[in-house]
């Protein structure tokens, strides 16, 4: 039986915990605040979840999550995600991270920062574009008319092919925008970034579904700052 580790379990992390239980996946959850923490999202969630610390989620999974404040990123443990698939759903907010000069330079990009931590993990950027409501809300089936994609991006083909398999088990179908360094396509202030998945732009309110054509569209109009002034 597959297994999502989540390194993380914030909004982004317990939701990702709902979808993976619904698909019959096991879960393994953790905080930086201590497994017992978890107690009443594990009992939530049913006999497919537990809670660990985040080496033992990271060792557990067959995918493993990150879903952390960038900031916070040099927390996680690295020697227990060496050959893993990692999903870094990390977004920079320097109000929140502090200034990172790499970043407000566009010398880099988040997930490669990741990526730079965590050098034995095969890191794939995803779910860091859309609102955690509306990533609950809009999964469907395969097959199904107003099935949404996400955006993800990544240096190893057969980790992106390992992600797209866990974001189609979670409803999603998935656009591969190429490498790390590309990842700057669908971050924070970009036009794939939370509002496409935002019925009539209200990101607060209902979801929308987005067809893989109209995030092509998204990610296409990106500009990076510099290129703007």
């Amino acid at each position: 039986m597959a297994t999502l580790g989540l390194i993380g379990s914030g909004n982004i992390g317990s939701t990702l915990a709902r979808l993976a239980v619904d698909a019959g996946i096991d879960v393994v959850l953790s905080s930086s605040r201590g497994p017992e923490t978890l107690a009443r999202l594990v009992e939530e969630l049913g006999p497919r979840a537990r809670a660990a610390t985040p080496a033992e989620a990271g060792a557990a999974g067959d995918w493993v999550v990150v879903t952390v404040p960038l900031g916070a990123i040099g927390q996680v443990p690295a020697e227990p995600l060496s050959g893993k698939v990692v999903l870094d759903t990390c977004n920079y907010y320097p109000q929140r991270d502090g200034q990172i000069p790499e970043l407000d330079a566009e010398e880099t990009t988040t997930s490669e920062l990741v990526q730079r931590h965590l050098p034995g993990a095969r890191v794939v950027k995803a779910f860091n574009n859309i609102f955690y409501k509306h990533l609950a809300s809009l999964g469907r089936p395969p097959g199904a008319d107003d099935r949404t994609a996400l955006p993800i991006a990544g240096d190893d083909a057969d980790a992106k092919t390992a992600a797209a398999e866990l974001l189609d088990k979670l409803g999603y179908d998935v656009v591969d925008v190429g490498p790390l360094s590309e990842g700057w396509r669908f971050q924070r202030d970009t036009a794939a970034y939370v509002v496409p998945y935002a019925a009539d732009g209200d990101v607060g309110g209902a979801g929308a579904p987005v067809s893989a054509d109209k995030l092509r569209e998204a990610l296409a109009a990106a500009r990076r700052y510099r290129d703007m002034q």
